[in-house]
């Protein structure tokens, strides 16, 4: 139970750390949706890998009301994302997000509509998501890579690139 609260507070001095608007810990926890919402996901993945499945989804969508911010119970995140100004970002059940990542503003990682099992993207650790970015289908984006604001990333992305545009690497 003690983890738990010391994930939150990492957490929460990552984005103190990382977004210059911040002025404390208090503020960070009382009023960043980013940090609510994964407080909201890690409770619903929690009952989603109990099978509580209505449950978790319940739970999932009282955080999205909230929070603007719609992450299925069953996708996997690691430590410390830093989600930015998160209204209109979608994470898919079959997501993957690493550890030490950011997601700004109205990102998807989404199905394509093809796929049965794995539909969603897995996202490596150290990786940047600008604004308004898609990333569609069951692909890999790798290590300490940036995606530029407003992409389509259809393919697999290699680590250590930027990609930008529809899915062109620079």
């Amino acid at each position: 139970m003690i983890r738990i609260f010391e994930e939150f507070y990492e957490d929460a001095k990552n984005i103190l750390k990382k977004d210059p608007a911040s002025h404390s810990i208090l503020e960070v926890i009382l009023l960043y949706p980013g940090f609510h919402i994964l407080v909201f996901h890690r409770l619903s993945h929690f009952l989603y890998n109990h099978r509580l499945f209505f449950l978790s989804r319940l739970i999932s969508q009282i955080g999205r009301f909230f929070t603007g911010i719609e992450i299925h119970p069953g996708a996997k995140i690691g430590r410390r994302l830093f989600i930015d100004h998160g209204m209109g970002i979608v994470i898919g059940e079959t997501s993957t997000i690493g550890n030490d990542c950011t997601i700004y503003h109205d990102v998807t990682l989404g199905g394509t509509g093809k796929d049965k099992n794995k539909r969603h993207p897995d996202i490596g650790s150290n990786v940047m998501i600008g604004a308004g970015s898609k990333i569609l289908g069951p692909i890999t984006i790798g290590n300490n890579v940036k995606v530029g604001a407003n992409s389509t990333i259809l393919k697999n992305v290699p680590s250590d690139v930027t990609v930008v545009g529809v899915g062109e690497l620079v």
